[in-house]
């Protein structure tokens, strides 16, 4: 009977990894002129407006996967569809090696890419580390009741840009997680439900639209951004809005959760979000053949990587937690906090000395990692129950940085991603002197807003009126008489341009009766120069 007993046990481990995950590539997008011609069946007019603000255009990754294409693997015996991509053209698919291996014959088959590294033809490039498991999780206008809080937002002079009021408003964050459970009912929470700021959510690994399910790790995370308790906690991004994805199963870890992220990501979007918070890392799974060494963390390697590469070139900003291996004999990032573009965010103490878990830099190819710091050593969170506590990890010193970076980027819309990191890491407290233990330091967001207020003001018309403000009905620009033309332009809180009109009189006036009321900011080019501001329409 033990014999027997053994034998099974032996079958089903054999079993279990007789089975194959892989991503199979196409080579082209048949119907790509008609989405092109169409973009609303791809892109949500959100997302065409922020593709818009940072000049942006439409490319072939927009366009969906030619279905026919996904029916036919689909159909194929043996396979299992798992997951898809449209910015990869590829599918994610499990069954054996046989069976994926014969998919290779079809013709609208580019390359069949295996998540066992042993299957591919690939060349090691650098030193081969290999790495130790890591924990995958990773004018005063208001004045908030911090609590506990205080330290991990002032710290970043966070309270500085919440006295502003600037707060997130009109900005979207997309949270990819490990689940949300209680954020449906515990207090901390219940402020984002009454203000409409919880947009919606999806659960990639069941395929449902719960999101209030799995492991609540994501609850903690979404509460150092939007969480409110007063007199407790306050989240960095109070008032920004917020869409919840599970896209890791706690119980397993299998390439499909990189997968499951990136096809989230492309939902993100296209709902038009503007940043990504990703409190998880990947290096080791369950399957050893599956696992990365650190010549793979290149910021190209592996799947999730490239698709928040891509996720940037989209027009929004990917904040991920370095991981929490840096005590380890093998100290370094994970995947995608080595991504090109994302910005990567290591853990301090309140009293702002790095965190000994924290992971480390460079990269395989050299490149400066973390990228910042922020509080991430006993940070303030909510839990699932409601209870305010403490926890550590890069998981938080992540979602307390993207929430100030949030709040940042709704004080000037209009910004490029590139721009608003760019900033970030200027006002940093080690910018001229980087390592790969604290990368740039602790951003300074008061620093920031003063830097990106000369920036738009450096070539400002000081004489340039705009008048009254608030206003009700019109308003009035005037210019010196010397300047023959001049443009104004209002956004919304979102960044979407509402007017724009080009003028020949040095005196203007415009109706707004067609606006609701709210904040909008204006541009004004004049003669080689710009004028911007805030108007208050009532």
């Amino acid at each position: 009977m033990r014999f027997r007993i053994v034998i099974i046990i032996f079958l089903i481990s054999y079993l279990g990894y007789s089975q194959e995950d892989a991503w199979i590539y196409f080579n082209d997008k048949p119907n790509s002129q008609f989405y092109f011609d169409n973009p609303l069946q791809m892109l949500s007019q959100r997302a065409l407006d922020r593709r818009t603000t940072q000049n942006i255009s439409l490319d072939i990754k927009d366009v969906p996967i030619h279905q026919p294409y996904i029916d036919q693997i689909t159909a194929s015996f043996g396979i299992t569809v798992k997951a898809q991509s449209k910015w990869m053209n590829a599918l994610h698919i499990r069954g054996t090696q046989a069976d994926i291996a014969a998919l290779a014959g079809l013709l609208f088959v580019d390359h069949i890419e295996y998540a066992n590294h042993s299957l591919n033809f690939r060349i090691a490039v650098g030193p081969d580390i290999n790495k130790n498991s890591q924990k995958k999780f990773q004018n005063i206008l208001v004045n908030y009741n911090y609590g506990t809080s205080a330290t991990q937002i002032q710290m970043l002079n966070g309270h500085i840009l919440h006295q502003q009021d600037y707060t997130g408003t009109g900005k979207i964050i997309a949270i990819m997680d490990a689940g949300f459970p209680g954020v449906n009912t515990a207090a901390p929470f219940q402020r984002l439900f009454s203000n409409n700021l919880i947009l919606g959510g999806y659960d990639f690994v069941a395929r449902t639209n719960n999101p209030y399910v799995g492991f609540q790790h994501g609850t903690q995370v979404l509460s150092t951004m939007g969480g409110f308790v007063d007199g407790q906690l306050v989240g960095t991004a109070p008032n920004a809005s917020y869409y919840l994805f599970r896209t890791e199963d706690a119980a397993t870890e299998n390439p499909i959760e990189e997968s499951n992220w990136v096809e989230a990501a492309e939902l993100a979007d296209s709902l038009g979000v503007d940043v990504i918070n990703t409190s998880l890392g990947y290096f080791e799974y369950d399957n050893p053949a599956y696992n990365y060494t650190y010549t793979d963390m290149n910021g190209v390697t592996s799947f999730i990587s490239r698709g928040a590469n891509i996720a940037f070139s989209r027009g929004m900003i990917c904040v991920t937690s370095a991981g929490n291996s840096g005590g380890t004999s093998d100290p370094f990032i994970g995947v995608p906090a080595d991504a090109l573009t994302t910005l990567t965010v290591g853990a301090v103490t309140g009293s702002e000395i790095r965190g000994s878990f924290s992971s480390i830099g460079p990269t395989s190819d050299g490149r400066i990692k973390p990228d910042v710091m922020a509080m991430g050593v006993a940070a303030t969170v909510a839990t699932e129950t409601g209870v305010i506590t403490t926890n550590s990890g890069t998981s938080f010193s992540g979602p307390i940085l993207a929430g100030a970076l949030t709040s940042f980027w709704s004080a000037f819309p209009w910004f490029t991603n590139a721009e608003v990191i760019q900033l970030v890491k200027q006002s940093a407290d080690r910018f001229t002197i980087p390592d790969n233990m604290y990368g740039y330091g602790i951003p300074d967001f008061q620093l920031a807003l003063n830097m990106a207020l000369l920036e738009v003001n450096q070539n400002s018309v000081t004489n340039i009126k705009v008048y009254p403000n608030p206003v009700k009905e019109s308003v009035t620009i005037s210019v010196p008489e010397n300047i023959d033309t001049f443009s104004i332009q209002f956004y919304n809180s979102i960044g979407q341009n509402v007017f724009t009109q080009n003028s020949n009189n040095s005196i203007q006036n415009i109706s707004l009766q067609a606006l609701p009321s709210g904040i909008y900011f204006y541009k004004i080019d004049a003669a080689n120069t710009v004028k911007t501001g805030k108007l208050i329409k009532q």
